[in-house]
């Protein structure tokens, strides 16, 4: 009955959330195929180091984390996202022969920074262009089926670039050259896939960003921002995913497979739990998804085999799949209609700046402590954002 339900209810959402959906899906192979090979690549090729891989990407993802906020507030100032979403998605399209032509870091590091501006500039509009198109009562399964749909991208990126480099005898290059095809084919889908609801309001046009405007993002909203950042807190870089694995002695070259695992549990799990998250307290699902992520932790810090931390990976991934598009749920049922640009960017950047301190606070204690320990210590952030999920929903008027 709930498969005959589930079924149904995809009949049911708006052909939009698929366009979406692939929309990000096929931006994201294009962007794995690059990012699986690319620190490789800028030490093999092009000779750097170690700390300038680190800083190359640290500046990237800072970057990301800044425009996010402007542009979802932008989109809420013009009355549009389809517009900046195709910015976002065109720049990111556009960086893709850069690294193929790159002959110095210096390039690198300049498409690496427009990929992740249009990374930044697409996010919040994209999001709150879900929110629009989705009827409310379908609002979960949506969220749930474009994140479906584009963590598929997350793990068939990296199986084409291990294959073509194997094809290719290892010739960087041409695999970036190949990975612009679907960026372009992303731009031109959401270019002429998508058009965008009508927005119906008789206001004059304000700064979404005035004082009278912030106000009006309530407790609710804030509530499940700080929820967020906790969660991501719990939930640091799937990067200490790979480096667990590596640690079992799987082969150097299998050890992006791991990436490969997780992803595809992440992507088979992720409408199933949108769609429950339309018919059951959302309260509820968070806390399990929390629960996951702690047997995840215990896992990953216990098992020194390579079934083991399968396991774990695997846990992980329905963890995700469980509560990622949930928490975008809860922030469109939250903010106001015309403020859900900035309301995206304001969770996008304070679960990102989350993210950064998870990710510092993990590395200090693998070299310092150990990886047992570092996944012990998200196990008992896991639990205090449990307590927090608690304590908190009994004071707000969230289902």
């Amino acid at each position: 009955m709930t498969t005959k339900n589930s079924s149904s209810t995809l009949r049911q959402i708006p052909a939009g959330i698929w366009v979406l959906g692939f929309v990000s899906m096929l931006m994201d192979i294009s962007s794995e195929m690059i990012h699986s090979l690319l620190p490789l690549f800028m030490v093999s090729t092009l000779g750097a180091s170690a700390l300038a891989v680190g800083l190359i990407e640290g500046l990237a993802e800072s970057t990301a984390l800044i425009v996010k906020v402007f542009s979802g507030t932008l989109s809420d100032y013009l009355g549009k996202r389809k517009g900046l979403a195709v910015l976002g998605y065109a720049l990111g399209a556009l960086s893709k022969p850069l690294f193929a032509l790159a002959p110095t870091i210096g390039i690198v590091l300049t498409a690496r920074l427009l990929d992740r501006v249009g990374k930044g500039v697409r996010g919040a509009p994209r999001d709150a262009l879900v929110a629009d198109i989705a009827p409310p009562h379908l609002r979960g399964a949506a969220f749930g089926l474009r994140q479906s749909i584009d963590t598929l991208g997350a793990f068939i990126g990296p199986l084409l670039a291990v294959g073509l480099m194997l094809l290719w005898t290892n010739d960087f290059r041409a695999v970036f050259w190949v990975a612009a095809i679907p960026g372009a084919m992303a731009v031109a889908l959401l270019v002429f896939g998508i058009q965008e609801p009508p927005r119906q309001s008789t206001e004059k046009r304000s700064n979404p960003i005035r004082r009278e405007n912030m106000r009006r993002l309530d407790t609710s909203y804030w509530w499940v921002v700080g929820i967020g950042a906790v969660f991501t807190l719990a939930r640091f870089s799937e990067a200490f995913l790979v480096l667990r694995a590596q640690q079992t002695g799987v082969a150097v070259a299998l050890v992006p497979l791991v990436m490969v695992a997780m992803n595809l549990v992440y992507a088979g799990s992720a409408y199933p739990f949108g769609w429950l998250s339309d018919r059951m307290s959302h309260a509820k699902l968070l806390a399990l998804g929390l629960v996951i992520l702690v047997f995840a932790d215990l896992v990953l810090a216990s098992g020194n085999h390579w079934t083991t931390i399968l396991v774990g990976v695997a846990l992980w991934g329905v963890h995700m799949g469980m509560t990622q598009g949930l928490l975008a749920t809860m922030v469109a049922d939250t903010a106001p209609v015309d403020l859900r640009g900035t309301a995206y960017g304001i969770f996008n950047l304070v679960s990102g700046v989350s993210m950064l301190v998870a990710s510092g606070v993990a590395g200090w204690l693998w070299d310092t402590r150990g990886a047992a320990t570092t996944f012990y210590v998200g196990a008992i952030f896991s639990v205090i954002a449990l307590v927090g999920l608690g304590i908190g929903w009994k004071r707000l008027t969230l289902r």
